[in-house]
């Protein structure tokens, strides 16, 4: 077992860098004070909800945290809800989720832990699934876990109690959804439970379970969800304003080179792998105008594209970037697509590249202004290539072809 060498005090500095709060904090740091002093890991949970089979970087928020926790000497357990997933966590939502089957949510696990792999140490992390052990409750024992918790309580959450408020439908099994992302605190028997903010309420019924079950009760973390790439709406795949893990590394860096100058703080604040004490310098550079926005996005859009793709990759991606547009200059090497001439999809054509994975980011990016035919900004979404004429079709800031009529 690797030693903790990091000083609790540290290690709480760090934890606290970009976190929304920790509850209790003076209770975090006598944790991480005797797990100091025995040189004993705490044991630390995030569960993940294999609802969705996709990860992109506002999921890795709280990702990093974990990585961080990992690389202090803490025990991290990634908890796959393969259960409670077939229940449908109700957060955030003012109406009942569908219910997946088991084949959906063990695809989507499978997906999932396999994503992961690109933020966590995969051999310092235990994957578990909460049906391992909610699976044994029979009826008694289900309903001696709701004996826990009250109807009052559950309706002070926000969601619930709007629903309630206009007599929408609540259904029981709703209900017992934070009872048994609780109960799974308390089988670990968790020290710290990390999530989002919009995470609070589950996150807490831990603490009072594991309070229920005579256990030393569980601190939490909750991060701030961080906005896409519209730089208004949370980062969601729905909204079509999301960075995948999956996506290339032209396609990662370009979106990352697209946020405003605003939300690139935030994106160090949160993303960074950096020291705090070192992202902070930045930060506070790029609010002096010590740091000029541009070059501070490149160094961010390069590290991140670097953590998913290879440090190689993200170093080559700047290049590139500073060769086509820096440097004004059109590679040589650009991709050459040949299309039949007459009529154009700019849409379908954008997928085939893609440029784009939905109709909708497409028609968001001609919205913006953000897609160009010869340096000419577009809106329709068609245009007319003639036989033999070659265009230079750019979306973003990084996303460029050349097109030739056939």
């Amino acid at each position: 077992m690797a030693r903790i060498t990091v000083s609790p005090e540290d290690q709480l500095k760090e934890l606290k860098r970009g976190a929304f709060e920790i509850l209790p904090e003076e209770e975090m740091l006598k944790k991480l004070k005797k797990s100091f002093e025995k040189q004993k890991p705490l044991v630390i949970k995030f569960g993940a909800d294999p609802s969705r089979p996709d990860i992109h970087l506002g999921h890795t928020v709280v990702l990093q945290k974990l990585r961080l926790l990992q690389d202090f000497g803490h025990e991290v357990y990634f908890l796959i809800g393969d259960y409670t997933a077939q229940i449908g966590d109700p957060t955030g939502k003012n109406k009942t989720r569908p219910i997946l089957t088991a084949e959906d949510v063990k695809a989507n696990a499978e997906t999932y832990k396999e994503q992961v792999g690109k933020v966590l140490d995969m051999s310092k992390t235990n994957v578990v699934f909460n049906r391992d052990w909610l699976g044994k409750f029979d009826g008694l024992g289900l309903i001696q876990l709701m004996a826990k918790g009250t109807v009052g309580a559950m309706l002070q959450r926000d969601d619930f109690n709007k629903r309630y408020t206009n007599s929408e439908a609540i259904y029981l099994h709703e209900m017992v959804y934070p009872l048994l992302q609780g109960y799974d605190s308390v089988h670990l028997k968790a020290d710290l439970e990390l999530g989002g903010t919009d995470q609070t309420f589950n996150l807490m019924m831990g603490r009072t379970l594991q309070y229920s079950y005579e256990q030393e009760a569980q601190c939490i973390l909750t991060m701030p969800l961080i906005e896409g790439t519209d730089g208004v709406n949370k980062m969601s795949k729905s909204m079509d304003n999301y960075i995948a893990l999956t996506d290339t590394p032209t396609n990662m860096f370009g979106k990352i080179m697209s946020i405003s100058d605003e939300l690139m703080k935030k994106y160090y604040l949160l993303l960074s792998r950096r020291p705090a004490a070192e992202v902070d310098k930045t930060i506070a550079d790029l609010v002096s105008g010590a740091l000029h926005p541009m070059e501070g996005k490149k160094s961010l859009a390069s590290e991140i594209t670097g953590y998913y793709h290879g440090e190689a990759s993200g170093k080559e991606e700047r290049e590139k970037f500073e060769a086509r547009f820096s440097k004004k200059q059109v590679l040589e090497d650009v991709e050459v697509c040949e299309r039949q001439h007459g009529q154009i999809g700019l849409l379908d054509l954008m997928r085939e590249l893609k440029f784009i994975e939905s109709n909708g980011e497409g028609r968001r990016l001609l919205k913006q202004n953000a897609v160009k035919i010869d340096g000419k900004t577009v809106s329709a979404e068609t245009f007319v290539l003639e036989k033999g004429q070659e265009v230079i079709l750019k979306a973003g800031k990084l996303r460029i072809v050349k097109v030739k009529g056939i």
